[in-house]
């Protein structure tokens, strides 16, 4: 009977010895917090942190690859204000607010606004897929360009907007950019950056004509300019 008894309390150190043994591999084999590749550039859209707007596989990547996203992220979000964790697209249009404010004082600035969206617009339309593809979903938040376009448009009219201009614009633009008038909604069915950016130039042309444009003819005594009147 003792050697019964002496039998299986071998067995059962041996079993608990095996048991510690595992739990200790799988402790030492997981993978620390900080070494975790982040979420998801989709899922980064919703809290809007920028190193969660990474893709997972840019963890692994050679450092050039993830660099190269990384500038591409940068340019899409308009210098990272894209990647703001509430309302990318409104904090984006302070980009093109910026732009404006900074090319207010130059003699030709229609002309110079008409570059920058030109420019703008190139970059975006072919950064439209990639942005796309990478985040997984149409039209990702962090892709402000749009905002900025549209916002540019909406100034266009000046002969170097002033503080006021630049207030009203804002608020015109984002009316126009969020209640989507129905041409806007046309142009999102187009793939690629043309539709991610023409429903925005769409909502720049509408508060241009419809707003921007009435408003300096009716209230003609506004500084509405920093450099005289057109």
């Amino acid at each position: 009977m003792r050697e019964v008894q002496d039998d299986h309390a071998v067995r059962h150190d041996r079993r608990c010895a095996l048991h510690t043994d595992r739990g200790l591999a799988t402790r030492l084999l997981r993978v620390p917090r900080l070494l975790r590749p982040r979420h998801g550039l989709d899922h980064a859209g919703r809290d809007g942190r920028l190193g969660h707007h990474l893709q997972p596989a840019d963890a692994w990547r050679p450092a050039g690859r993830a660099g190269v996203n990384l500038i591409r992220l940068g340019l899409v979000s308009c210098g990272f204000l894209g990647c703001s964790p509430f309302a990318p697209g409104t904090v984006g249009t302070l980009g093109g607010v910026a732009i404006a404010w900074a090319l207010a004082p130059t003699a030709l600035y229609p002309l110079w606004i008409l570059v920058a969206v030109a420019g703008i617009y190139l970059i975006g339309r072919s950064l439209g897929t990639w942005a796309e593809e990478y985040a997984g979903k149409k039209d990702p938040g962090i892709f402000v360009l749009d905002e900025v376009i549209g916002y540019l448009i909406c100034v266009l009219w000046s002969s170097g907007p002033s503080l006021l201009t630049l207030v009203v614009a804002f608020f015109v633009f984002r009316f126009f950019d969020i209640a989507k008038p129905r041409l806007a909604r046309r142009m999102e069915s187009i793939p690629g950056g043309d539709g991610i950016l023409l429903d925005d130039v769409v909502a720049g042309l509408f508060g241009l004509v419809l707003i921007i444009a009435p408003a300096r003819l009716l209230l003609p005594d506004l500084p509405w300019s920093v450099i005289g009147t057109p």
